[in-house]
């Protein structure tokens, strides 16, 4: 295991006082760990607890996940025990040449939270190089001639090792002729020189045989051998010798092929040939170039500086005779700016959440640059204004963070451009762009494309119509951006919602469940949600208003004049006497709908005499537009049609009978000769009904005989009086009865003569008749029916009572006369009744109250708010219970409508007659 030098401590960190994003971004260590290790250790091998020297636990291992981040993968971190392991060969020597210190930098991540820290780990050298020579042997020549002490430069053996695993001595096997001597270089290489000991003497050996041994200072050293051959020539006296025995020069990297460097010069005392000196390198060279007949050294290939940084060459001339001189050339590589910054990422985060605070790290850059001094410092930074910057590190080292607020909705991306320049001259600078994608967070809630809704729906919608679409838009992503609809609120009842609309949760789309009825709803209102599918969700709300819009499915309802339960008309009497615009009855009608759909207008579609009577076109008075004429008949029938206002109009019409008399006795024969209204049943039903028919009479023929036979016995004669047979026959008209909607609480018998006499009793008549008189009796249930029709002279007709007057309480003010659907004035409190039963319980009261005035019992404005209703129906039944229906009521038989204060209309007193309405027609049974 290597050893850990130099590792310094932790940095206090408290978080008490500093943020946690501070803290995830400091560098864990001050300096560099460091680890020394010998080089061609077996892959595998563990270099340090690189976990423990961290500080990491081992349960913090998996989280923190920590690897080597390097260009070349020496080594590997342990996921299970966190040691910094070999994980391929160390060769030191091709690592690092012949540098003297040899390190290896490199950077060690950690995530969670994400930071890195620098590792250097020293290669230390290991004796695995035996020093060689370039050739197993090699030839000198050297003259006879040459004196003793006479130096040469022998062959150099290369050892890649280091220190005092280099080469340290050259050993020269014994011979008395030559020794060797050890030689240093300025840059400290060995070098062995041959020392001519004693002359030699070519006739007594041509040829010595020497060992050259090379041999390091490892342990055990290591040792190389090459053989000398050396070859004894004839004399040459004079060797060449050259200017400078080392010669130095400079020079630039990058300079281009064929530049010279310098030139080398030799000089031989000798003459002739033995004079002419040929230079040549010591060794074949592939960089330099050598003219030998010159001596010129030029560049054969481009020059790295960040290859090779010196150059050391061996030039020897040799004259004609064989002799050689040599010299050194020590050529040292300048560096220039050639070299542009290196970027490189580590652990980029390309996806960035867009609610990252400011400070939150995005990638580890490291940049490297070749060249050395100021032409390798670099300077870091970003290019453009962007929200996010560049933090220096260490040495060549920086961090990404952001700098601003991050909105994806506006940036989605951003094309990030890194500007590394050195410091050379001119500065070099390399661009490197990176996009950061920005990630979606759920930080827009939905909004509606408007404020509120307010949609207009006609009524009678089709069911499941499309009545309004609203919509959301939500500027997120995915799910975030994705908008589901619902119904929230509403003012409806929470079990009636769902039947009256609901909403397509994808489209926003609202439907309507059912048709809309302006009638019965007009307006209501609903609270829809937007929500998107983010978590949390995030939702907004709107209010759609739906007003019903009427339209005109409702035709106008005739409230009066009403038909019997047989569908016959009422009839009314106007007196004979009636002056033109005398005031006849009112048509009252109502419409369910709203506006100009509700607007009613009345018109007269058929008349027996034309122009006899008029109708206003908005309170739907009938009056008479002329005086009655002779030619005239005395029963007229009028047909009054309501429209509304709608497009298209939709009426109702109603039919009135009307008999110009005086009195209702003289109406009477009038009305008898209507003609009974056909049956609209089948013929099946009709034969039923007739034979249901007969059994009733039958039936009733039994109980009037048994009557006749009691009252017969009875001790009153009177009793008997009105069925005495010179008083009444079967045989006479009927009148029909016709009643209005409603029933009178009481029962009562009425006798009526022409002599305007009347008396009420139970089928009682207290004297005789005159002749020609008819008499009416009614029976309890208030049907007219005629008893006698007597042609023999009565002697009593002043028994008879006479009959009321109408009474003068019966009449309206002029500001409570009917108008258009009711009331002419906007002040009065009453509206009309919404239901036919309502319908019903007014009527009834009229008609009682109407009886009530017609037997002079008791008046309708008797009592303050009763109408005359509580003499009959008790106290519960005032107007305080009954809404006021007068404004819309019209009396027939009077020629006055309701008030409360006694008044006259047209300035005058009735013509005659009490204008007494009729039925024909059976009773409805309610």
């Amino acid at each position: 295991m290597g050893s850990c030098a130099g590792k310094s401590g932790w940095a206090e960190r408290r978080p008490v006082l500093f943020p946690f994003l501070l803290s995830l971004f400091c560098l864990a260590l001050s300096d560099q760990i460091h680890y020394r290790i010998p080089e061609e250790m077996p892959e595998g091998s563990v270099v340090g607890n690189l976990a423990k020297d961290l500080r990491l636990s081992v349960q913090e291992l998996p989280t923190r996940k920590l690897r080597v981040s390097s260009e070349k993968p020496y080594f590997t971190v342990s996921a299970e025990s966190g040691e910094l392991l070999v994980s391929s060969r160390l060769d030191r020597e091709q690592i690092c040449g012949k540098k003297s210190a040899c390190a290896l930098e490199f950077e060690v991540v950690a995530e969670n939270p994400l930071n890195f820290y620098h590792v250097n780990v020293e290669i230390e050298d290991v004796n695995d190089h035996t020093p060689k020579f370039s050739q197993n042997s090699f030839e000198l020549q050297i003259s006879e001639s040459t004196p003793p002490g006479t130096r040469f430069i022998l062959e150099v053996s290369e050892d890649a090792d280091i220190g005092l695993n280099s080469l340290q001595t050259y050993k020269l096997s014994l011979s008395p002729s030559f020794s060797l001597i050890n030689k240093e270089k300025q840059d400290g290489s060995k070098f062995p020189e041959l020392v001519l000991e004693k002359p030699l003497d070519r006739e007594q050996q041509s040829y010595h045989r020497l060992v050259l041994t090379a041999s390091d200072g490892g342990d055990p050293p290591l040792s190389g051998t090459t053989e000398l051959q050396i070859q004894v020539t004839d004399a040459n006296d004079n060797p060449p010798v050259f200017s400078q025995d080392v010669y130095r020069v400079s020079l630039g990297e990058n300079v281009p092929p064929g530049t010279t460097v310098l030139q080398v010069s030799a000089t031989d005392q000798d003459e002739g040939v033995n004079s002419e000196i040929a230079y040549s390198f010591y060794r074949t060279g592939q960089v330099f170039g050598l003219n030998s007949k010159s001596g010129e050294i030029t560049t054969l290939k481009t020059l790295d500086f960040e290859e090779i940084k010196d150059y050391s060459i061996v030039v020897e001339g040799r004259d004609g005779g064989g002799l050689v001189g040599q010299c050194t050339v020590e050529i040292s590589i300048q560096d220039e700016n050639d070299n542009r910054p290196d970027i490189t990422f580590h652990s980029l985060v390309e996806m960035i959440l867009e609610n990252a605070v400011p400070g939150t790290l995005i990638a580890l850059i490291k940049i490297h640059d070749r060249d050395s001094g100021e032409n390798g410092e670099v300077n870091c930074r970003l290019e453009g204004k962007v929200p996010f910057q560049i933090i220096s590190s260490s040495k060549n080292s920086y961090k990404l963070v952001t700098a601003g607020i991050l909105d994806r909705e506006q940036i989605p991306e951003y094309n990030v451009t890194i500007i590394a320049t050195d410091k050379g001259k001119p500065p070099l600078c390399t661009h490197t762009s990176v996009t950061l994608h920005i990630t979606d967070v759920n930080d827009n809630a939905p909004v509606f494309h408007q404020a509120s809704y307010v949609v207009h729906v006609p009524e009678n919608n089709p069911p499941g119509a499309s009545i309004e679409q609203v919509r959301a838009s939500d500027p997120d992503l995915g799910p975030n951006g994705h908008v589901s609809y619902s119904i929230v609120a509403s003012d409806l009842e929470p079990r009636a919602l769902s039947s009256y609309v609901s909403v397509n949760p994808q489209s926003g789309v609202v439907f309507a469940q059912r048709a809309f009825d302006h009638e019965h709803l007009r307006a209501f209102e609903l609270t829809l949600q937007a929500r998107d599918h983010g978590s949390p969700a995030l939702s907004s709300n709107v209010s759609l208003r739906v007003l019903v819009g009427d339209r005109n499915d409702n035709a106008p309802r005739v409230l009066y004049p009403a038909l019997g339960p047989d569908g016959s008309a009422l009839f009314d009497t106007v007196p004979r006497a009636a002056q033109p615009g005398y005031l006849v009855t009112k048509v009252v009608a109502v419409d369910a709908d709203s506006g100009h759909n509700a607007w009613l207008s009345y018109h007269v579609l058929q008349a027996s005499e034309p122009g006899l009577f008029s109708v206003g076109l908005r309170t739907g008075e009938v009056r008479t537009a002329r005086a009655l004429g002779d030619r005239d008949a005395a029963r007229q029938r009028l047909l009054v049609a309501v429209r509304d206002g709608g497009q298209p109009p939709l009426s109702a019409t109603a039919t009135l009978l009307l008999v110009f008399a005086d009195s209702l006795q003289e109406a009477l024969p009038d009305l008898s000769d209507r003609p009974a209204p056909s049956d609209p049943q089948a013929e099946l039903q009709f034969y039923l009904v007739v034979a249901l028919a007969l059994i009733s009479v039958l039936f009733l023929l039994a109980v009037i005989l048994a009557v006749a036979l009691h009252l017969r016995r009875s001790s009153s004669p009177a009793a008997w009086g009105c069925f005495k047979p010179d008083l009444c026959v079967k045989s006479g008209p009927v009148v029909p009865r016709n009643y209005s909607e409603g029933t009178l609480p009481y029962s009562y018998n009425l006798c009526v003569a022409h002599t305007g006499k009347t008396e009420f009793n139970f089928l009682k008549c207290s004297e005789q008749l005159s002749s020609g008189q008819d008499i009416l009796c009614g029976d309890s249930s208030g049907a007219l029916f005629p008893l006698c029709n007597s042609s023999e002279p009565t002697s009593h007709p002043e028994t008879l009572m006479a009959q009321a007057p109408p009474n003068t309480d019966w009449r309206f003010s002029q500001a409570q006369r009917p108008g258009t659907s009711g009331s002419q004035n906007g002040d009065e409190t009453g509206t009309w009744p919404n239901n036919q039963f309502d319908t019903e319980m007014l009527q009834a009261m009229i008609l009682a109250s109407a009886s009530e005035a017609a037997d002079g019992s008791s008046t309708l404005g008797g009592g303050a708010g009763t109408m005359g209703l509580s003499a009959r129906y008790g106290p519960q039944f005032t107007l305080q219970h009954v809404p006021d229906y007068r404004q819309n009521v019209y009396i027939p038989g009077s020629n006055a409508t309701l008030t409360n204060a006694a008044g006259k209309r047209d300035g005058k007193a009735p013509a005659g007659g009490n204008g007494n309405k009729k039925k024909s027609g059976k009773k409805e049974k309610k």
